[in-house]
């Protein structure tokens, strides 16, 4: 997992639930944990794009279902700030499912992938079909 440049605005707490943006069988999916996240004591964890995070897949296909995946955040709705000073934001907010090293489980991401998240996982930037 490499470094970004960008400080990222962090939007989805734990609970949150978001779309799964690939073709896992996965519809939908509900964060359980953010990987490195530090913070003050008892603040519930953040994430943002670009973050590598413990997920359950709460709608999909029955063979995924109540499964706990590791995901990355591709796309969120809440805007941040890039260091050339371009605001970005996104109509929803989603994940692509991944293993242990970071490469997608998936062939194909549905819709526009972040920038940061390419980055950091270069893996996610080759089956992508727009990198914004």
């Amino acid at each position: 997992m490499k470094a970004i440049s960008t400080k990222i605005t962090k939007a989805l707490p734990v609970g949150a639930i978001i779309n799964c943006a690939d073709n896992t069988g996965a519809k939908e999916l509900q964060i359980i944990s953010v990987r490195g996240f530090k913070g003050p004591r008892r603040t519930k964890p953040v994430a943002g794009v670009a973050d590598f995070v413990t997920c359950r897949v709460y709608r999909g296909d029955e063979k995924v279902r109540k499964e706990i995946h590791k995901a990355v955040i591709i796309r969120q709705r809440k805007e941040y700030r890039r260091s050339d000073g371009m605001r970005i934001s996104f109509e929803d907010n989603a994940a692509v499912l991944v293993n242990e090293k970071g490469e997608a489980r998936g062939s194909l991401v549905k819709g526009p992938v972040a920038k940061e998240a390419v980055q950091r996982f270069p893996t996610i930037g080759k089956i992508a079909s727009t990198v914004v």
